[in-house]
This record gives C-alpha cells, structure tokens and sequence, in this order.
C-alpha cells in the first residue's frame, strides 16, 4: 500500500483512521501526539526539572527519546529514573538497555531497588508469601505496583522533580479505565487522567505523555528508529487481571476500529466529575507513620504490605538469587 500523504511505500496502516503512513510520515505522526498532549494539558513548562521512569522497554524508552528531543527546542532538565525490582532473568538487561539509552541521549540516570528501599525483591516477596494459586498471597503485580509507585515518588522526590513522566500508553489507559470500572474502583480514577494535579506536596505530580498512542504505533517507532528496547514481559505477568481487559479490548478495537481512542475519550468526560467527587486533598491526607508519605490511613499501602512480608519471612530461609 502507499502512504496516504506523500504515496511511497506503507509502513503502517492505522485503521482508526483507514489513513496509511511511510516511515517519515509515521514518525511525524507519532511525534505530533506526543507534542500536542503536552501542549493540550501543558504538561511541561519551561525550566521545570523532569524525571521520566524509564524500565528498559519500549513505552518508557521510547518516551526518554521523545521528551529528549523536545528537549532541544523547549528548555527543561530532564534525569531518568529506573526502578529495579529484583525479577532474576528479567529486570538486569532491561535495567541496562535503560542505561546505554540514558547515555547515549546524555542524560543523567539513577537506579532506585527494591532490595534497599522496601528490604526485599520481588522475587523474595512472592517466594515468602507463598502461592498466588493457593490462595496464599495476593497477584505479585499488587506488590509490585504499590511498592513501584512509592519508590518513584520517593525517586523523584530525591532526584529534586518538579514532575514525573511515566510512559502511559493509550492501551495502558483504557486498560486503566476498564480494570477500575469492573472492579467497582472509581475513586482511583480520580487520582489519575488526561492532566495532573497536584494534591499534596510529598506527591509529585505525574504526567503521560503517551496517553494518545496506542501500543503498536509506540513499538513501530522503537523499530523503525533504531531504538534499542526490551520487548520481553514480565514472567509475574500471567497473574495480573490486566491481562485478560487488553485481551478482550484488542477484540472490541479488532471488530471495531477506534474503540480505545472511543474509551479514552469517555474517561476523559468523566474524570474531572470523579476527580471533584473523590480526589483528597492535602487537608485530608495524613502522613504515613512509618515513611512519611501521604496516605489516607495511618500506614501507607507500601509499609502495610512491608510488614506483612517482614513479618511471614521470619524463620524462612530463602532460595531465591540475593
């Protein structure tokens, strides 16, 4: 096929649109998102230090190479941050894929553990809670995702950020959105959406960047520019409920081109209603006693689970790689 723009030979078909690209025009496309959605929710002002979380693969990777080449026409500072979890097998090459691309874009990077920060991996959490199957522990991904954004809070904090880039796709935030609406969670749809808002002053605001691309269009860029990346997944990934919302969304945008951007749009609508509605401010956030950080309880979700595993890996002897 040709490209609908200039008619050289299709990279890629984007059927939400029935439009066809070459690789010039594809890239212009992704660039002028990522470009508009900072400028629509004014997402980065001039001067402001920010810190992208960067794992390695491709959505965050891609991000630090788009954030790094708006860098060069709007100032700003600009620090990775990679949070290794301890995933033997899995997280040390996306950890240093995440470095060379740091290097290589010269922009100073930090690496932030598990292991120092919370005390454990997650390979030891899951080797001393017990089994997911059994019943005996909750989805490794409810460890991890709590601990992850307490440590890049506690990350951008350190790194002195006035904001923090995450690499949220489209897929990724229709996943979001569906996930919290079957699960009855409104209220954290509240705390998350198109702009950031900022709710506390331990909280650094985050913003997504990517939020108007889909998945596919984020790995093509990585390809068709040389963008080295990791496209392995997570091995505690067939725990997680995620798993089976993207598999039935790519179905409905399969039968039905444009459904996600037709998802997103509707989360959208409502956010700043469920924002209103459920969003706690300062006022009514304490401080966690144990770390310091904002919660609604006495204890943050991140300390409570570090207590919990503290208090089972007493005795037990573990087998997992330190």
């Amino acid at each position: 096929m040709k490209c609908s723009k200039c008619g050289r030979e299709a990279v890629y078909h984007a059927r939400y649109t029935g439009r066809y690209y070459c690789r010039k025009h594809f890239n212009e496309m992704v660039e002028k998102k990522f470009k508009e959605t900072v400028k629509k929710y004014r997402l980065i002002a001039k001067g402001e230090r920010i810190a992208v979380g960067v794992s390695g693969g491709k959505d965050s990777v891609v991000l630090m190479h788009l954030l790094a080449k708006l860098r060069e026409k709007f100032p700003f500072e600009l620090v990775a941050i990679t949070i290794d979890e301890g995933i033997a097998g899995y997280r040390p090459p996306s950890v240093g894929i995440a470095r060379r691309n740091a290097e290589k874009l010269g922009i100073e990077h930090r690496i932030y553990s598990f292991k120092n920060h919370i005390g454990f991996t997650l390979d030891e959490t899951v080797e001393i809670m017990g089994s997911f199957e059994k019943g005996e522990r909750v989805g490794a991904c409810s460890y991890c995702g709590v601990w992850r954004r307490w440590l890049l809070n506690y990350a951008a904090k350190d790194v002195g950020a006035d904001k923090l880039a995450v690499g949220h796709n489209l897929d990724d935030e229709v996943q979001m959105f569906m996930m919290n609406i079957m699960r009855g969670d409104i209220a954290r749809l509240g705390r998350t959406g198109p702009y950031y808002e900022e709710i506390h002053p331990e909280l650094v605001p985050r913003i997504k960047p990517l939020r108007e691309i889909p998945e596919k269009e984020i790995v093509l860029y990585a390809i068709l520019n040389g963008i080295e990346v990791d496209f392995s997944e997570c091995p505690y990934a067939v725990e997680a409920f995620r798993a089976e919302i993207r598999d039935w969304i790519n179905e409905m945008e399969e039968r039905h081109p444009g459904t996600k951007y037709q998802i997103l749009r509707s989360y959208d609508k409502l956010f700043p209603l469920i924002a209103k509605t459920y969003t706690k401010r300062t006022s009514e956030l304490n401080r966690c006693k144990i770390c310091g950080q904002p919660t609604t309880g006495e204890i943050c979700k991140a300390c409570s689970f570090r207590i919990q595993v503290e208090e089972k890996s007493k005795g037990h002897e573990l087998h997992t790689p330190p």
